[in-house]
């Protein structure tokens, strides 16, 4: 994918969703690069749950962007999105002679930016 000098006009960050990054980073990938509208477009055809979660976020920096920067929607394009791994909860599994194990529940921190092109 090609770097196209956007100005960045607003982001959004969920800090702990209770989902893995990797998971998330396929939904964003699906988005980034693309105009606001068909972002959208694609979250709302997405039958993953992580779809749902970067659909919120997106809209939160679209009405980020609105407020603040007051830009016109047809400009703004999803510039930046990442997901990177939050601190991750422990559970503690009782296993046979003794003997626990641990399952980590793994927990991401989703981040938007939107961009504007003239």
């Amino acid at each position: 994918m090609k770097k196209v000098n956007d100005e960045i006009v607003s982001s959004a960050t969920l800090g702990k969703a209770r989902i893995t990054p990797q998971k998330v980073r396929l939904v964003l990938d699906m988005v980034r690069g693309k105009q606001v509208d068909m972002a959208l477009q694609v979250l709302r055809n997405s039958p993953k749950k992580a779809a749902r979660m970067v659909e919120k976020l997106l809209r939160s920096a679209i009405a980020n962007a609105e407020e603040q920067a007051q830009v016109d929607l047809d400009n703004l394009w999803v510039s930046e999105a990442w997901a990177n791994m939050a601190k991750a909860s422990r559970v503690m599994l009782y296993r046979a002679r003794g003997k626990a194990d641990i399952l980590r529940k793994r927990n991401s921190c989703i981040t938007i930016k939107l961009g504007e092109r003239a």
